[in-house]
């Protein structure tokens, strides 16, 4: 059993209690908290302890000498902090001492940094290198444990950065990127921490050319963070700015890899953004022949697309009522229509079929009546999740007609019935019968606008 399930995973605001540390004891307090840092490199993972739960950890997780405490006790014998198997818990009883201690220790540390290289800008003679790269690893020092605390605390990432502006070793890059994973193991909705990661992937990207290996990891890391922090966009926004970075055959094997993970977890918005990126990000590829592609990927745009239409239309029979599914159909339906339907796009000619557009138009509005019929059933002794599935595969529906062409919409609207699709919303949600009578209003009266002004209205001509 992981050795933090019980810990809480918050970020410190202030808001714990405190013991009654004195300044001896809380210099004492940090340096053991340091100490632990040091000489465990390997910790991935901190969480906060309440007091009462160190003797259960102990016990859950005996030190495998048998005669090695796994709690780290100031001299008064306060437990102030647990570590094993490359975990960290700390008291929450001294979280304020601590963070005010490090903060002290972190600002003494930045003015003399800064101090030191005014005094190098203005003399123009180098100082000693030894005393340079102490400092430096003072401030890093000090910021780490400020931000194992406070994970929003802007100071203590400017001074990394600072640091590491002025080192630029590839080596330093890559220690900061476990150091900003460890500090989202205990609060994973830091907006610092992530914005700390892709200033740090932007300065890698800029220097050295290896960078795939890491945008791999990242996706990796995103993925497992979104695992047990539920409705984390920042982790999402962070996934998507990673598609910018990735080559053809990585957007393609993220595709296929994040589809079981959107299997399981088909509420998450965020994951079907993720794959509309990825998929962009192909297209965008494949149309400027940026790179060749091995034959292992070797897959048409169109057939790209229409994997994704039907494993979507089997997500949405699968899991009644899940809104996600139907907005991915959107984005789907939307770019099937205006680039391989309609003609209208930009994609090299051999991706065109012209020829049997009008076909292949009423192939694809059948199918979409098909499915709204087979969603639109209401059981008698139903649940909610019914409901809303007639009335997401109704809105769907209506959406559709306004992105059709105008034959095609004319002919969608004959086969689909508004009065049906009307008697299809108010059973479906009576609540808001108001709201589908003026979208159903405003359908009919676009498309009678258009044919009584324009003679050359498809309308007109049939």
């Amino acid at each position: 059993m992981t050795a933090l399930l019980c810990l809480k995973h918050k970020t410190f605001s202030g808001d714990f209690p405190a013991t009654m540390i004195g300044e001896a004891n809380a210099g004492d307090l940090l340096r053991r908290f340091e100490k632990i840092l040091e000489s465990d490199s390997a910790i991935d993972e901190v969480g906060f302890v309440h007091p009462s739960q160190f003797v259960n950890l102990s016990e859950e997780a005996p030190s495998s000498s048998g005669s090695v405490s796994n709690v780290v006790c100031l001299k008064d014998g306060t437990a102030v902090f647990w570590n094993r198997e490359h975990k960290l818990g700390i008291s929450t009883d001294v979280l304020i001492p601590l963070y005010k201690e490090a903060k002290r220790a972190m600002m003494a540390a930045i003015q003399q940094y800064k101090g030191l290289y005014s005094a190098f800008d203005v003399s123009g003679v180098e100082s000693s290198v030894s005393l340079d790269d102490s400092i430096e690893g003072e401030v890093m020092k000090q910021s780490r444990a400020v931000l194992l605390v406070s994970s929003d605390y802007g100071t203590a990432w400017n001074s990394r950065k600072m640091v590491l502006l002025k080192k630029q070793e590839f080596s330093m890059l890559l220690d900061e990127l476990l150091f900003s994973a460890l500090v989202l193991s205990y609060a994973p909705k830091s907006e610092h921490a992530w914005c700390h990661r892709r200033w740090v992937i932007k300065l890698i990207a800029g220097k050295f050319s290896t960078l795939q290996e890491i945008v791999t990891k990242e996706s990796e890391l995103v993925e497992k963070i979104a695992e047990r922090s539920k409705m984390n966009y920042r982790a999402w926004y962070h996934r998507c700015w990673l598609v910018s970075y990735m080559t053809t055959e990585q957007s393609l094997h993220e595709l296929q890899r994040s589809k079981k993970w959107a299997g399981l977890h088909v509420a998450d918005h965020s994951c079907f953004h993720y794959r509309r990126q990825l998929m962009l990000r192909i297209l965008e590829d494949r149309c400027c022949k940026q790179e060749s592609v091995s034959s292992s990927y070797n897959i048409t745009i169109n057939q790209l697309w229409k994997e994704e239409l039907d494993w979507d239309e089997m997500l949405i029979k699968r899991y009644i009522g899940r809104e996600a599914l139907w907005l991915h159909r959107r984005f789907l339906s939307l770019f099937w229509i205006k680039h391989f339907l309609t003609g209208h796009t930009d994609l090299p000619g051999d991706w065109k079929h012209k020829t049997s557009m009008n076909n292949d138009l009423g192939i694809f509005m059948d199918h979409e009546l098909h499915l709204l019929q087979s969603c639109s059933i209401i059981p008698d002794d139903s649940f909610d999740d019914y409901q809303a599935q007639a009335t997401h595969s109704a809105t769907y529906m209506l959406w559709l007609i306004k992105q059709f062409p105008d034959s095609g919409s004319i002919e969608l609207r004959e086969k689909l019935k508004i009065k049906n699709l009307k008697a299809l919303l108010n059973n479906a949600c009576p609540g808001r019968s108001s709201t589908w009578d003026s979208i159903l209003a405003y359908v009919e009266t676009s498309d009678y606008y258009a044919t009584e002004v324009d003679p050359h209205h498809p309308a007109t001509t049939s």
